[in-house]
């Protein structure tokens, strides 16, 4: 999300606060998906913080359940790149070394296709970083690969 963030000019701590809270309800809301995120945006709102901004975002993550879409630029941002990070994390973990630093757009890329690889990936939710976002698939992988090899060793990867 930082990335993200500093490609489209906008707020890097903003959109990484987003991209590091956006999930932290899950083990609290996977038995009741309408209240994800928006769980995580209470506690949040409790704290203190009032940034709209901020406190949407989060909260968008879970739109999906409603059948809502995002609207702005890091909602899209957030709901796009959620998938394709889980994406690269397996096309990781294949590899022989297990490293983020071994793996290329191309190797990503080499597994698109192959629907049963990392089924659970909804390659159409990251497809739309093209029409929402005006970025091209692979350049979002790029900025996305990059992101993550920046932090690897916090990724354990």
């Amino acid at each position: 999300m930082r990335a993200l963030a500093k490609h489209f000019n906008e707020d890097e701590e903003k959109w990484g606060i987003v991209g590091l809270l956006h999930d932290g309800d899950y083990e609290f809301t996977k038995e009741d998906p309408n209240n994800h995120a928006k769980l995580m945006a209470k506690w949040v709102t409790e704290t203190g913080e009032s940034d709209e901004e901020l406190l949407t975002g989060i909260e968008s993550h879970g739109w999906f359940h409603e059948g809502k879409l995002p609207k702005t630029k890091m909602q899209w941002a957030l709901y796009t790149c959620d998938e394709l990070t889980g994406l690269i994390v397996a096309v990781t973990l294949i590899r022989p070394e297990k490293k983020l630093s071994s793996v290329t757009v191309d190797n990503v890329l080499s597994k698109w296709n192959q629907k049963a690889f990392a089924a659970g990936v909804k390659r159409e939710d990251i497809e739309k970083c093209e029409k929402e976002l005006g970025i091209p698939l692979k350049d979002f992988i790029a900025i996305a690969l990059k992101a993550m090899q920046g932090i690897s060793k916090e990724l354990g990867l």
